[in-house]
């Protein structure tokens, strides 16, 4: 027997310092009497960005308790599949939040209650709403720099308003003591946890009598088909790749220098203007005229001066490829020797705000200098129009900014370098952007081959509709195919440019909108299965190939009908014949006991 619990949000305080201060689930957990042999392990997206922690436990003396602990809402941005998994198994959910951090409730009661309730889909798990810690009532932040009240708590009547909209408990623990965490949260976490377990033995005993119910000859027993292969996704490595594009120096295009020229720091129009206001003002994508903030044209105008004589702005179409990089002088020399730090700041998604004020910190040893060139980069990466303060500097508070906002930048000739011409129709394209996504096309682009010093480059073998799907992957890291075949065909792309977690994206898309067909639908259905398993073989999609032979075998009495299953080759067809469902066993016990049934003149109830 076992409980599945599943808990999102984080109970901390949004400004607090306190960061060793323990879990609302760990702190149960290692004070509950009903706990024992605790056990916990990490899951990640990628490395440093923790999704959730599962613990592992017996309750009750042999019961095994299982917790998934989320502590940032940001797996429903990330990973849908996921967090619908984790909601669809969860046998009690818990909602986590501080009273003191009005802006994460919020976002909370905004953008992703929402997403809970569309995840539940009707289904009767029981939520429990936790309001963590005692409302503070101090004076308010006297940082200039900080906007915010710390007094705005969140109140009594908006938490339980929230519960009412989840048809959930709600409970307000002022502190995480042996009170309210044993007897307040623990009691009716482990009211909830008896229910549960009622409800699966009630159901277990039912099936249990009705196996029973009947004692003559039974009909025979169809077995569940078998478990087709799970495929796995692969995780994002984008801020990855465009952070090894600034380390790597490929196809820079533009070269930053303190006022003596004694050094350079080479970087890239497209990621700089992804992120900020200022460098669209200073490449010449935006003129002054267009900014709403003077603020920023100010700054642009103080901080950097492009030294005369290059091709600065605009370059005349057609401009070949190996045009050396943009001279930009920075004015500020304590920022100048900052630059480089930013820049790994920028390139790695511009949203870890602590590791760049330690690097600065240990670089300058000086505050006030640090709080200057702070300063200068709030001001360089703000919204127009919106002041970014301390506390929305912080890392939990910011989003990666270039993986949406480099999509102004898709299918555009702003800052291109390149373009690509496929059926009659040219695609233009920035060479930075593919080196860093594409290992193929970053060998295309600096290796000895006509590519590499040409503009236009003709692509075959491929639409249109399916290359820009390809290329918006790359510029996003996103894809959303309209249809399967749609989806196979960016499949084979991806195979073709060796870009493997796209392809490993489109095979889930596949699986998933073949597993959600009804069996009138495939029947009837003109997408030839078989056709798609050709192709996956064809284009090492081993992973698809297998899953799809399952699909097949899994549903054989449909697939058997269709003309196409006679292009299956032998070694497939003997595979298919081997784990079809039903099997050949099951067939000739049914016919045997309905030639029973027929030979006792009894009507056959289940037939």
């Amino acid at each position: 027997r076992s409980v599945n619990i599943v808990a999102f949000g984080n109970e901390k305080d949004g400004f607090s310092e306190d960061n060793q201060q323990p879990s609302l689930i760990w702190s149960y957990l290692g004070r509950s009497a009903l706990i024992s042999q605790i056990d916990s392990s990490l899951s990640a997206s990628h490395v440093g960005n923790p999704v959730f922690t599962e613990y592992q436990a017996c309750i009750f003396g042999n019961v095994r308790l299982v917790v998934h602990d989320c502590p940032v809402w940001d797996i429903f941005d990330s990973d849908w599949y996921t967090s619908c998994r984790l909601i669809g198994g969860a046998d009690i959910i818990v909602i986590k939040y501080s009273v003191n951090d009005k802006t994460s409730f919020q976002e909370l009661k905004d953008s992703y209650v929402p997403m809970v309730k569309k995840a539940l889909n009707h289904c009767s798990v029981p939520v429990i709403i936790s309001a963590v810690g005692a409302r503070k009532n101090g004076v308010p932040c006297t940082c200039p720099l900080c906007t915010s009240d710390r007094r705005s708590c969140v109140t009594t009547s908006e938490g339980v308003q929230l519960a009412k909209e989840l048809r959930a408990t709600y409970l307000e623990l002022h502190t995480l003591n042996d009170f309210y965490i044993q007897k307040y949260f623990g009691g009716v976490l482990e009211y909830f946890m008896i229910q549960s377990l009622n409800q699966k033995s009630s159901e277990k005993m039912k099936k249990r009598k009705k196996t029973q119910k009947c004692h003559r000859v039974q009909p025979p027993q169809l077995e569940q088909p078998e478990k087709m292969p799970i495929l796995k996704g692969e995780a994002s490595h984008y801020n990855a790749d465009l952070h090894n594009l600034l380390c790597c120096c490929q196809c820079a295009d533009v070269a930053f220098y303190p006022e003596d020229l004694s050094r350079a720091v080479e970087a890239h129009k497209i990621i700089l203007c992804s992120v900020s206001q200022l460098f669209m003002l200073l490449f010449g994508v935006k003129s002054p005229s267009d900014a709403h903030d003077t603020s920023i044209v100010q700054l642009a105008q103080s901080l950097f001066a492009v030294q005369a004589g290059d091709p600065f702005p605009s370059s005349p179409p057609g401009v070949p490829p190996c045009v050396p990089p943009v001279r930009v002088v920075v004015k500020d020399s304590v920022f100048c020797s900052c630059l480089p730090d930013i820049l790994h700041f920028i390139y790695s998604g511009a949203f870890q705000w602590e590791r760049l004020e330690e690097d600065i910190k240990k670089k300058l040893k000086d505050p006030e200098k640090t709080e200057h060139v702070l300063e200068k980069v709030k001001c360089i990466l703000k919204t127009p129009g919106k002041l970014n303060t301390v506390k929305d500097c912080r890392s939990h508070h910011m989003k990666p900014l270039y993986n949406t906002s480099l999509k102004l930048f898709f299918n555009t000739p702003i800052l291109a370098d390149v373009i690509f011409k496929i059926q009659g129709a040219t695609v233009p394209a920035h060479r930075a952007v593919l080196v860093a996504r594409c290992e193929v096309m970053a060998a295309m682009f600096n290796g000895n081959y006509l590519e590499a010093n040409s503009v236009l480059v003709p692509v075959y073998g491929v639409s249109k509709d399916t290359f820009l799907s390809f290329l918006e992957y790359l510029y996003t890291d996103s894809c959303c195919p309209a249809s399967i075949l749609q989806a196979m065909s960016l499949l084979i792309c991806a195979e073709m440019y060796q870009v493997m977690r796209l392809q490993h994206i489109c095979e889930l898309y596949i699986i998933t909108q073949l597993q959600s067909m009804p069996s009138r639908e495939l029947a009837s259905t003109s997408l030839s299965i078989v056709s798609l398993l050709k192709k996956a073989k064809f284009h090492n999609s081993d992973c698809l190939s297998t899953w799809l032979l399952h699909f097949i075998a899994t549903n054989y009495l449909i697939f058997s009908q269709k003309p196409e299953f006679q292009e299956l080759s032998v070694e497939e067809r003997s595979f298919v014949e081997m784990h079809r469902w039903p099997s050949n066993l099951y067939l000739k016990q049914l016919a045997d006991y309905r030639n029973y049934i027929h030979s006792q003149k009894c009507h056959c109830t289940v037939m």
